[in-house]
């Protein structure tokens, strides 16, 4: 992370497919390549973790912080390793070209994932990849594949709900439910061995091109997921296995209550004793996953606003501080190194600071953010970066250049843009400005949304915070990477000295 690169930020459930969604097969293959061609040295993605309806199917709010997205597996290479044949995928339903409609890819994949499966059944003594991938993850896999498995048998209950004796995990489960269970516990460990399979295959071909691949970790996990649920004692819970307290953060100039998230927050005394060792089994999943990490919101890592459950909102709450010192430098006793990027916006104190400039974690900044009151001051204004810092014109949570421009920049905003750039740009012209602003900064590395690549307007966002509906779906269509946006790309990458 220390030379000079670009990339691009596209999530896999963007990419072309016809499937319903954008998988881990050909067209992410045909993405790389377009990195290649246009001189690009990453690619930027969103969590991998299992999605579901229940949560908004947001990556950033899964059952398990350990497994993958089943829903990004690829038809087409269930068919190149044989466990469907072609005829089987010939004729998929007429899905939408440009989002992702959820319920119907989950229908269609659903069934097409039975079938694999049952394949698979037949060969499966003869497969020495799938008994070693289980053997590898035993310490997360298994209490996954149970707990999904669990929530499909009590129709859905969280776990808190289910007989005491299952949610306490004591002793064995009855042999009668682990008989009922067997076969969907199975299949589960097949369908997260075929998601890491043909995601290591995809890294492997990224790293020949020479790209690296950065991968969102979230640092909180949802309450209702197999992590709290297998490892209670590492959270704040009480006598009954419910929080005491949730996270959030604290009322500020964006938000007079604060935010309110929900998710429990972590006992970091039960954590040290344990020298971190479920953060260490996290960080090492993520890095077999990716090249670089970016840890969204990494303030919660020095200290993090804890709110006592029950509260509506988050202004009630207290600042704890997380033994951070100690816990970096567990880390980097057990990895080699730490490439991470640190999610750093908003308000950021001086605590937060001086543990990145400690550890050397690079910090982010956003041109979307650059042009407020003080422009001379303002952090996120070219002229301010830093070497040791990725700059983006915007993040998955952000409107596009040209939806900001037209629906959010208040004249003001848009006064002081045409100021730093010395003439006047119109809503057809600032992802073009604010991309080449982006690359000719001092920031080691250049992230851009394809997004604001291709110009594209708000409605291919790809996601609204604080509102449930409409997020993650928005598709790139095949046909919008032309030879002259790769050429000009290219020529941009050049100019930068990011090639």
């Amino acid at each position: 992370m220390k030379r000079r690169g670009s990339g691009i930020l596209l999530h896999i459930t963007s990419l072309p497919s016809s499937y319903g969604i954008g998988d881990l097969g050909p067209s992410a293959y045909r993405f790389v390549d377009f990195l290649s061609e246009t001189k690009q040295s990453f690619w930027q993605i969103l969590p991998l973790t299992q999605i579901n309806e229940a949560h908004g199917n947001s990556p950033y709010s899964s059952i398990s912080a350990f497994a993958g997205n089943t829903l990004l597996i690829s038809p087409e290479l269930l068919v190149e390793d044989g466990f469907l044949s072609p005829s089987d995928i010939e004729s998929p339903p007429s899905f939408p070209r440009e989002k992702v409609v959820y319920k119907a890819v989950t229908e269609y994949k659903t069934g097409l994932f039975r079938l694999a499966y049952d394949n698979f059944k037949d060969r499966k003594q003869k497969d020495s990849g799938f008994e070693e991938f289980c053997k590898e993850n035993h310490d997360w896999l298994d209490d996954y594949v149970l707990f999904v498995t669990l929530i499909e048998n009590f129709s859905g209950a969280v776990w808190s709900e289910w007989p005491e004796d299952i949610r306490d995990r004591k002793g064995e489960i009855s042999k009668k439910l682990k008989g009922k269970l067997k076969d969907k516990v199975e299949m589960e460990k097949f369908l997260q061995y075929v998601f890491y399979k043909q995601r290591h295959s995809l890294r492997a071909y990224c790293n020949s091109k020479g790209i690296q691949i950065i991968g969102d970790m979230p640092i909180y996990v949802n309450y209702d997921s197999a992590d709290v649920w297998a490892n209670p004692e590492i959270f704040k819970l009480d006598e009954n296995k419910k929080p005491v307290f949730v996270a959030g953060v604290p009322p500020d100039y964006f938000s007079s209550t604060g935010q309110l998230w929900g998710n429990p927050v972590y006992n970091w005394k039960a954590l040290k004793k344990t020298g971190y060792a479920w953060w260490m089994r996290l960080i090492e999943r993520n890095l077999k996953l990716f090249d670089i990490i970016r840890l969204d919101h990494f303030r919660g890592l020095v200290a993090y606003w804890e709110v006592p459950a029950g509260e509506e909102t988050a202004i009630n709450g207290r600042w704890v501080e997380v033994p951070v010192r100690d816990f970096f430098d567990k880390l980097l006793k057990r990895f080699s190194s730490l490439p991470i990027i640190a999610e750093d916006l908003g308000i950021i104190t001086p605590d937060v600071r001086e543990i990145l400039d400690l550890y050397g974690f690079p910090g982010m900044k956003v041109l979307l953010f650059a042009f407020g009151d003080d422009l001379a001051a303002n952090p996120y204004v070219p002229h301010n970066h830093v070497k040791n810092c990725v700059v983006y014109t915007g993040t998955h949570d952000n409107n596009t250049a040209k939806g900001w421009f037209r629906k959010e920049a208040r004249p003001e905003d848009k006064q002081r843009l045409f100021q730093y750039l010395g003439r006047e740009v119109s809503e057809e012209t600032v992802h073009r400005e604010l991309t080449r602003m982006a690359m000719m900064s001092v920031a080691d590395l250049a992230i851009i949304p394809i997004q604001d690549i291709l110009g594209l307007g708000e409605e291919a966002r790809m996601n609204v915070p604080a509102t449930a509906d409409g997020n993650w779906s928005w598709r790139l269509l095949p046909e919008q990477l032309t030879p002259s946006l790769a050429d000009g790309l290219s020529e941009l990458t050049h100019i930068y000295g990011r090639a």
